[in-house]
């Protein structure tokens, strides 16, 4: 193990591009943060779900058949499908924030282009412009790793994940509000108020992170995997119009195969792919990301079914006859107890791991659909079910993050992070389409109007309770809470930095950090980062100033620390491996005294 360097070659490391003139500006409160990414992840899940108020009434809104009306719903899980890798690898070459707020803004425009327009064609362009906002979840995910403190780093990424679900469900009743008493484009000029609104917070209280990575965007892996979802997504919402059977169906399902395992074969390839790949193939990883699948699956099935049952006519026979107000109040505890979940979640996974809170998670998402399969007569039966699937999905989305973390070195966390967000964007997706096509195809005619029969709500809870039930298979596989323990064991210790509490077989770099007067510097932040620009580790200094952050890969870093008034400090250093520890001391010096750029750090 090499001492660190206090050469200038630390520049040479390149991803930490950190100036005092950045660092002179005010950073925002990490709470601030977390809350302005979290409204932006609401903002995005509320323009998912603008439309399931209003979906059975839209072929006669938009003057187009049943089946071709869904694009308007498949178009924005499309675009967010393609979207999460994309934003999120833009994000790391060119900033996240400003990708971010990228993300925003086109969501803003996709929803003025709704607002104006009565055409088919052109609702599915301004959707699809909406759903390029999903790229926003990795990004503040991403901005999270790099901006907050271990200890406080899964409980935000948990927050993060589930306010999809959390603003999509409280966005049921507010949005059928709107559509009930107005007309219905309002609705978007309210999600392009939203969106507008999230643009000012994410500027006040969120910095752009200083990390870069290096490489260039990998324009053909994001060409091929948007024309590779569109061919296997397209033959599933029209293979029941066109017969699964028919030369067309299965030309495009040969092609989605062919396409994407082309994909794949040039991303391994890169250097510098717009997924990696090769994270994914990890079994702990694999398997996560095919059970976030599933439960994308789950969650977006209720979030069609419902409203549209409750909203039939009571001449069906099973329909519940209520206003779009009052569906969207039934469906929305699906939101609310997701949100409440979280504290559940942060004590079921300290005690028995974050394989248990997911198996449990997906257990109660079946008990609520297989409720579902009976309990559709009453308005208080919807909410129950409501409140059993949300409270599932609520667990599932707060696990994934934590066994995604778990299951990969540090310094992969970022790829395998957005690899899990598109997994479960597919998820979504293939339930808009496979959902529409059911209740577009299994249909009664009451009153002259075409509407889902009774045996549509149920197969499509059928679908939803079969995908929970494979995704519990698979987690079932994933490692206990054995290995998840001497990891948390590792970064709780590493976020306190007391030497004395670092349990054995601990390899990295630790030290102290102090003022140019010699006194420790509590609550400063150090971020280490790998040879490819990535973070590797985040903490927080102790009391007395200490530090500690684990290593797994032999390989040059770069040790970066800041703090409140101080101009920011990065070192140069090596990791051999072996189980060895490097002890990195680092001095602040005040922003009024630039002395410290030319100031060597010390070692001891």
């Amino acid at each position: 193990m090499s001492q660190p360097s206090p050469s200038p070659d630390a520049s040479r490391q390149d991803p930490p591009r950190i100036s005092g003139r950045a660092a002179a500006r005010p950073r925002p409160r990490p709470g601030a943060t977390v809350a302005a990414l979290a409204f932006a992840g609401i903002a995005v899940a509320v323009m998912q779900t603008l439309l399931v108020p209003v979906i059975k009434d839209l072929p006669a809104l938009l003057g187009a058949a049943p089946a071709d009306a869904t694009w308007v719903m498949t178009s924005t899980l499309l675009a967010g499908a393609v979207a999460t890798p994309v934003m999120g690898r833009l994000g790391d070459l060119y900033g996240k924030r400003r990708m971010l707020l990228l993300s925003l803004a086109v969501m803003v425009c996709g929803s003025l282009v709704c607002a104006f327009t009565g055409s088919l064609a052109v609702m599915i362009v301004g959707r699809a412009l909406q759903g390029f906002a999903m790229g926003a979840i990795p990004l503040g995910i991403g901005i999270m790793r790099d901006e907050l403190p271990r200890e406080r780093l899964g409980s935000a990424m948990a927050l993060m994940s589930s306010s999809i679900g959390v603003g999509g469900g409280l966005a049921l009743p507010g949005a059928a509000l709107v559509a009930q008493h107005a007309d219905w484009h309002a609705l978007f000029l309210c999600a392009a108020g939203l969106g507008l609104l999230s643009i000012v917070l994410t500027l006040l209280c969120v910095p752009e992170p200083a990390l870069r990575a290096e490489g260039r965007f990998d324009l053909p892996g994001a060409l091929g995997l948007t024309l590779g979802l569109v061919c296997l997504l397209l033959p599933v919402t029209k293979g029941g119009e066109w017969g699964w059977g028919s030369g067309r169906t299965l030309g495009l399902f040969a092609a989605a195969v062919l396409i994407l395992l082309g994909w794949g074969w040039s991303e391994l390839r890169l250097s510098a792919p717009l997924v990696d790949l090769r994270t994914s193939a990890r079994r702990e990883v694999l398997l996560t990301n095919l059970a976030s699948v599933m439960v994308g699956v789950a969650f977006y099935a209720i979030s069609l079914v419902l409203p549209q049952l409750l909203q039939l006519p009571e001449s069906t026979g099973y329909g519940l006859g209520r206003s779009m107000v009052v569906a969207g109040l039934c469906v929305a505890p699906l939101g609310l107890t997701m949100m409440l979940t979280a504290p559940l979640y942060a004590r079921i996974a300290a005690k028995r791991g974050p394989k248990v809170s997911l198996l449990l998670g997906l257990g109660v998402i079946a008990v609520g659909y297989g409720a579902g399969l009976g309990l559709l007569d009453t308005p208080w039966q919807t909410v129950l079910i409501s409140v059993l699937v949300g409270g599932g999905i609520g667990l599932a989305y707060s696990s994934l993050p934590a066994l995604i973390i778990a299951a990969v070195p540090p310094e992969d966390t970022g790829a395998a992070n957005g690899l899990n967000s598109l997994m479960r964007s597919i998820g979504t997706s293939v339930s808009s389409a496979v959902i529409g096509m059911v209740l577009a195809h299994m249909t009664v005619v009451s009153g002259g109007t075409t509407v889902p029969s009774l045996g549509a709500v149920r197969t499509s809870f059928v679908i939803a309770a079969c995908a929970v039930l494979g995704g519990m298979v698979l987690a079932a596989f994933l490692p206990g809470a054995a290995k998840a323990a001497r990891l948390t064991l590792v970064t709780a210790s590493a976020a306190r930095a007391d030497e004395a509490l670092i349990p054995d077989g601990f390899s990295g770099f630790r030290g102290r950090v102090r003022s140019a007067r010699g006194t420790p510097m509590a609550r400063a932040t150090v971020t280490l980062i790998d040879r490819r620009g990535r973070q590797a580790g985040l903490t927080t200094t102790d009391a007395e100033g200490r530090y500690a952050l684990p290593a797994f890969v032999p390989g040059p870093y770069v040790v970066a620390c800041r703090a409140g008034g101080h101009t920011p400090r990065a070192a140069a250093v090596s990791y051999e491996g072996g189980g060895a520890t490097c002890v990195v001391p680092l001095v602040l010096a005040p922003l009024r005294d630039r002395r410290d750029r030319a100031e060597p750090v010390g070692s001891g």
